[in-house]
């Protein structure tokens, strides 16, 4: 899973929604009544005003989605790389929907269904949204490549090492352009307390000590993994960064 804090295979859970036809479906008088509605919150309850909201940020979400995928140039490498190695992921597979639990989960990847969950509504801006769907697709080519045992901590560190160093969650770009000092320690230490932090999450995980102890198990042979990338892409607009790389 992605989020603002962590990310862990303890995937958020898609919310409860009755059946409701959106303004999206409607034409005409009805069409302007219920929008009008919706903005000033008078003649709509407020169930039927948070089913819009919900409805107008899954729309969003699909589309800046369909963008990325048509458009990102990391997103169209992960996509390509996942064909290659024999795992394609349709469209389909990336679902929004709107998400229950803690805020700072906005992704998640579902393994028993090869599937990937975007939280709609949780994304701050569309290099947000690239940044979570690359991290959950580093989840699915592990998933298809290695055979990822997500019950095992030692497995699961590994794929959240991985995924937090090579999507671009810890932001190095942005450290290395204020010019900070010791940007590449800090961008290690952001990777390995997100992958604590989403591995103490997992069921199997009785406490941070054992998230830490699995995470620092496999560093050394994890980190230095940049699979499907040639190297580390600290941005995903530099193209050189995006050559397939030999099986």
């Amino acid at each position: 899973m992605n989020g603002d804090d962590a990310s862990s295979s303890d995937k958020p859970t898609p919310s409860k929604r009755d059946e409701y036809v959106p303004i999206s479906g409607l034409t005409g008088f009805e069409k302007w009544r219920r929008t009008m509605a919706f903005l000033t919150g008078i003649g709509i309850s407020e169930g039927d005003r948070a089913r819009e909201l919900a409805n107008v940020q899954i729309n969003n979400c699909e589309a800046d989605k369909h963008y990325l995928m048509q458009a990102s140039p990391s997103v169209v490498f992960m996509l390509k790389h996942l064909k290659v190695a024999g795992c394609e992921l349709p469209p389909s597979n990336i679902v929004c929907a709107p998400c229950e639990g803690p805020l700072s989960h906005v992704s998640g990847f579902v393994p028993d269904d090869n599937a990937i969950l975007l939280c709609a509504g949780r994304f701050w801006s569309r290099k947000h949204l690239e940044q979570s769907m690359v991290h959950e697709m580093m989840h699915f080519y592990d998933n298809c490549r290695f055979k990822v045992k997500w019950d095992d901590l030692r497995h699961h560190a590994c794929s959240e090492i991985r995924a937090n160093n090579l999507s671009g969650d810890c932001s190095f770009l942005r450290q290395l352009r204020r010019a900070e000092p010791g940007f590449f320690k800090k961008h290690q230490e952001c990777v390995r307390s997100r992958a604590i932090l989403s591995v103490s999450q997992n069921p199997n995980c009785p406490d941070v000590a054992t998230a830490e102890r699995a995470v620092n198990e496999v560093w050394d042979s994890c980190f230095p993994d940049t699979r499907p990338f040639d190297e580390v892409c600290w941005s995903h607009t530099l193209l050189t960064c995006l050559r397939l790389t030999p099986f």
